[in-house]
């Protein structure tokens, strides 16, 4: 007799929940193009309401070619190259000369100048305050295709940085930013119907060549099954994370091709240190130890992954070995921890002072896999009597940032896009950092912290890195669950120079053509 394992009746039940679902929603059609015309339909999984670059946490106008960042990540030397400035210096990591080309243009036809640059960024430091605690700006003087920027502290890190979608350039006298920014790309919107599509046409103009094709209609859908659908339809030819359950079927069609690569992502669980049961490192503990990070990879993920302990791939320079701290995982474990803590079982509830352990566990569906690790790791817990509660929600950066009614949470983050390890750690754990969703403030971890944001030597960086992330792993601020491969479908006998990034910021580029 064939007895599956609880946790793959569980995956099965919830993906078969999901295929009803899809199967009642109906996919946008694109719009008409004429026979002529080169158009190619990708489909993204996170929707947006605003296409403001400078707060947009989708980075949407980056990904569909509308924007530009002043530097780019080289993704294969994992170094900073340049895209809208030529070149920059610095003798001190305080003083920043940055000479930008000279032969580019906004797509509504003006020059991109000095100065035009100069607003964006200071735009960009106006909304955002993760970009504020990012940059260190103090001033920035324009002159001519040159900008002299001085940060408020040493930062020799200060260019890459730069990357970073949330400070790309655009022309800020345009009237509506939000609905249609006017950026330095190869495609220039011509209409957005927010959390459903963009139009997009050439732009001729664009200073590293003008596209090949003559449109792009960039449109999104959450539900990971029915993009897969709408790629075997042939609605659209591009499909960005289509569902893991399909990609076998996928393969089988004639010309269609999936690529996977492995990612500067990780999925983690979230700890809500402002939470009383949560500030116990032996609760902390217990919560870790109850992931079942393989089985989570071969059954939800179908083996593209890989098990996570801390946040850093570990093929990167500056993520540790973890050696000698491998983590005990599994039920007894979990229990010995909790009984540490204080906790007993009575009447089949985890019981401390006469309250029973009670989690609330946020998750959001628009990262398929998120939802079934929560589900996962609820029937764990149940299990040692721990009642975990999930509760979904929309915009997990939004929600996690206003609300503290929440314990834990599924979240998915880019942990070394830049290619190095400083913008994970000052976002996530750095008091100021934007992402500091678990309300962490270690002193002796933001000390290290700052040191690193001081340091230039990669030798040194890499070794603060890796000392953090210890420290990370030490105290289980968090807990990493895998590193997902990035997963693309598409259309192979249509669909000519497409490149699957391990940063996930560059998507639509002007190679990007049709056969």
């Amino acid at each position: 007799m064939n007895i599956k394992s609880p946790l793959l009746v569980l995956v099965s039940l919830a993906l078969g929940a999901g295929l009803l679902s899809a199967c009642g929603s109906s996919e946008s059609s694109p719009a008409a193009q004429s026979s002529t015309d080169k158009n190619v339909h990708f489909l993204y999984n996170f929707s947006t309401r605003s296409l403001d670059p400078h707060v947009d946490s989708s980075y949407v106008p980056l990904r569909a070619g509308i924007t530009e960042t002043l530097v780019r990540l080289d993704e294969e030397n994992l170094t900073v190259a340049p895209w809208l400035a030529e070149s920059w210096e610095s003798e001190d990591g305080q003083h920043w000369t940055i000479d930008l080309r000279d032969d580019v243009t906004f797509q509504n036809g003006k020059p991109m100048t000095g100065e035009a640059v100069k607003a964006s960024l200071e735009r960009a430091l106006e909304e955002n305050v993760a970009i504020q605690n990012a940059l260190k700006i103090d001033t920035i003087v324009a002159e001519g295709d040159k900008l002299e920027i001085t940060t408020t502290q040493p930062f020799p890190e200060f260019a890459s940085e730069l990357v970073n979608p949330n400070t790309a350039i655009i022309d800020v006298s345009e009237p509506d930013i939000v609905n249609k920014p006017m950026g330095t790309g190869p495609f220039k919107l011509t209409s957005f119907t927010p959390g459903s599509k963009l139009e997009l046409d050439r732009y001729d103009a664009y200073w590293d060549g003008a596209s090949p094709l003559d449109s792009v209609t960039f449109s999104f859908n959450e539900d990971a099954n029915a993009r897969s659908l709408a790629l075997k339809s042939g609605q659209v030819d591009i499909v960005y994370r289509p569902e893991v359950e399909s990609l076998d079927s996928l393969q089988t069609l004639d010309g269609m091709k999936v690529e996977s690569t492995s990612t500067f992502r990780v999925h983690q669980m979230t700890m809500n240190m402002e939470r009383e049961s949560i500030k116990d490192l032996n609760v902390r503990r217990a919560l870790d130890a109850l992931i079942d990070r393989q089985g989570i990879v071969d059954t939800i993920l179908l083996g593209y992954g890989e098990s996570a302990i801390g946040p850093f791939l570990p093929s990167l320079p500056f993520a540790p070995t973890y050696t000698d701290a491998i983590t005990e995982s599994g039920a007894d474990v979990a229990v010995k921890y909790l009984n540490e803590a204080g906790y007993t079982l009575q009447n089949g509830a985890m019981t401390k002072d006469g309250k029973p352990l009670q989690l609330t566990l946020l998750t959001y569906s628009s990262r398929a896999d998120l939802p079934l690790i929560a589900q996962v790791f609820q029937s764990d817990a149940k299990k040692i009597g721990i009642d975990v509660q999930i509760r979904q929600i929309d915009t997990p950066e939004d929600y996690m940032a206003s609300n503290r009614d929440w314990d834990i949470a599924t979240y998915s983050n880019l942990t070394a896009p830049r290619g190095d390890a400083g913008y994970y750690l000052n976002a996530t754990y750095h008091p100021k950092g934007a992402l500091n969703f678990s309300g962490s403030e270690e002193p002796e971890l933001t000390k290290i912290i700052d040191e690193l944001n001081l340091t230039v030597a990669p030798e040194k960086r890499a070794e603060l890195a890796e000392k953090a992330a210890n420290y990370v792993h030490d105290h289980v601020l968090n807990s990493f669950v895998l590193h997902p491969g990035t997963i693309v479908a598409y259309n192979g006998k249509k669909i000519k120079n497409w490149v699957t990034t391990r940063s996930e910021y560059y998507m639509i580029t002007n190679k990007l053509d049709v056969m």
